[in-house]
């Protein structure tokens, strides 16, 4: 390095170390906070929960993904979608999940309830413009993480103020 450059290259990484811990104490964290094993457990890649499969699949919807909307299903349920993705088209699987998919609003989950080892239940509320449905997904835990296994048929919901009312005194 040119030892002309050497004294402002210390002067930005002095400004830069500052800042750092000016941000770390605003957001409350002390230096007994900061230890290897606190390091490495935020480095370290949580495990998948239940609700990450629901939120894969919506994703995969909203996109019109059909291979990955199948991913997020196991068993007898990714054989049903399978055999409909072959028997009417990929393409026209992909514009049936863009259009199921675009009237959706919003998406609410409830905490995974655990059913058996291995076997979780969600509680899903689908907002729309005009109505919520509740529906139950349950999930299994395989070796590639949480899958889709079940689906109950929606619950139409009354809502007390439609999505997009305008809000008034």
């Amino acid at each position: 390095m040119n030892q002309s450059k050497l004294p402002g290259v210390i002067t930005a990484g002095v400004i830069a170390a500052a800042l750092l811990i000016g941000v770390a104490k605003s957001k409350g964290w002390r230096a007994s906070d900061v230890s290897l094993g606190s390091l490495a457990a935020s480095l370290k890649p949580r495990e998948k929960a239940p609700e990450d499969a629901i939120y894969a699949m919506l994703d995969a919807a909203r996109l019109a993904d059909p291979q990955a909307y199948l991913d997020c299903y196991t068993d007898q349920m990714k054989d049903q979608l399978a055999e409909t993705l072959k028997e009417s088209g990929t393409a026209n699987f992909a514009d049936y999940l863009k259009t199921s998919n675009a009237s959706v609003q919003g998406v609410a989950l409830s905490p995974p309830q655990t059913v058996t080892a291995g076997l979780a239940k969600v509680r899903v509320e689908y907002v729309y413009r005009d109505r919520n449905e509740v529906q139950f997904v349950y999930l299994s835990r395989s070796s590639s993480g949480w899958k889709i296994s079940r689906v109950d048929g929606a619950e139409r919901i009354k809502t007390l103020v439609p999505f997009g009312t305008a809000v008034t005194d």
